[in-house]
């Protein structure tokens, strides 16, 4: 049969071997796969390219999506529904291939109960927020990416004598933030399922300056929630009413509030976009191509409604409705493991304060 495949929702490292994956197991089973172009607005009008093995054969190494991407939401309209129908009938595509997160997801699972199209969904997401599985395409890249940055910010607070905030995306899930602030080696890491607690914090990191470091590193993810300042509101929401964080500048605002209870200088980094750009790391490449061999592997059998995903070490096939009923969030225990390496109470005892410390040039 003819089987399209697009990637929806925001880009990210791994999208073109899972791609590349899913194309060449189609190809294998008889099947002719078409490339659908950005996202689900492709499918509303007619955006289609011939997916071959030439094609795919050596964009495992590249970033991004060769298919382009959208936030678009079909079902904003009716209207789009019924061109996305109709252009799966003159198309005639037999099935479905949805590579992306919950929106993208979501929409496939609607077209799956509401009007029988058969779709199969591959997980992606940098923020590692998507239910069903274990991990999501794309995480292990954007913490690759944060975590040099903090090698990087620590040289430079070190030679400063500062403390620095790195912001990081990852929406309303603090996944991004915990593994790099444990993999960097934080003082600190802020992310939106733990209440903040700004006090304890300042009161850690000068202990932890004054008490010979004489620098510190937080990471805070960009839906952290702070008892502060300005609405949190700002930047509307895109087309699946989600709120966009761009203006929030949580890093800064953290960064500011340090400065301003510990006398200590402080500065803030936001990596922001370069989260998603760049090859996938070989963890997300192998990932990734499992898991579009694997749906590829499901619109053979049949099995439509589901979602290829990772359990342990294994590819398996959840029902979409499973992976998209709730966001997964970081569970309180692995943030309480985290804790015990950035709130260790065998510290030297505080001396006086910023006066015994030379200003920075």
């Amino acid at each position: 049969m003819r089987v399209g495949i697009l990637t929806g929702g925001g880009d990210c490292p791994g999208l073109n071997p899972a791609i590349r994956g899913a194309t060449l197991r189609l190809i294998r089973d008889g099947h002719t796969p078409i490339g659908i172009l950005q996202g689900w607005k492709g499918l509303i009008e007619g955006l289609t390219v011939p997916l071959t093995e030439e094609r795919v054969d050596e964009i495992i190494r590249e970033g991004g999506t060769i298919l382009g991407t959208s936030r678009t939401n079909p079902f904003k309209n009716p209207a789009d529904v019924q061109r996305i129908l109709d252009n799966i009938a003159d198309f005639e595509l037999g099935a479905i291939i949805a590579i992306g997160g919950e929106d993208t997801l979501g929409v496939a699972q609607r077209l799956y109960v509401e009007h029988g199209v058969r779709v199969v969904g591959v997980p992606k997401t940098m923020d590692n927020d998507l239910g069903g599985t274990d991990f999501t395409f794309g995480f292990d890249s954007a913490v690759s990416v944060a975590v040099d940055a903090m090698d990087r910010l620590r040289d430079t607070a070190k030679s400063h004598a500062r403390i620095i905030v790195l912001e990081v995306m990852g929406r309303y899930a603090g996944w991004v933030a915990l593994y790099a602030g444990i993999a960097g080696g934080a003082d600190w890491i802020l992310i939106p399922e733990v209440p903040v607690d700004l006090d304890a914090m300042c009161d850690y990191l000068k202990r932890v300056y004054y008490g010979g470091k004489r620098y510190g590193l937080v990471v805070v993810s960009e839906g952290v929630k702070l008892p502060f300042g300005e609405a949190d509101e700002a930047g509307g929401v895109d087309e699946f009413g989600h709120r966009l964080l761009k203006a929030r500048a949580v890093g800064a605002r953290v960064a500011r509030y340090i400065e301003e209870k510990t006398g200590i200088e402080t500065r803030d980094a936001v990596i922001g976009h370069i989260q998603r750009g760049g090859p996938p790391t070989a963890f997300d490449r192998v990932l990734a191509t499992r898991l579009g061999i694997k749906a590829a592997e499901l619109v053979s059998a049949g099995q439509f409604g589901m979602m290829a995903a990772v359990r342990g070490m294994e590819i398996v096939a959840v029902p979409l409705e499973e992976a998209l009923r709730a966001l997964k969030l970081v569970p309180h225990e692995l943030y309480e493991e985290a804790r015990q390496l950035f709130q260790r109470v065998a510290l030297q005892p505080q001396r006086s304060g910023p006066s015994e410390v030379a200003p920075a040039r």
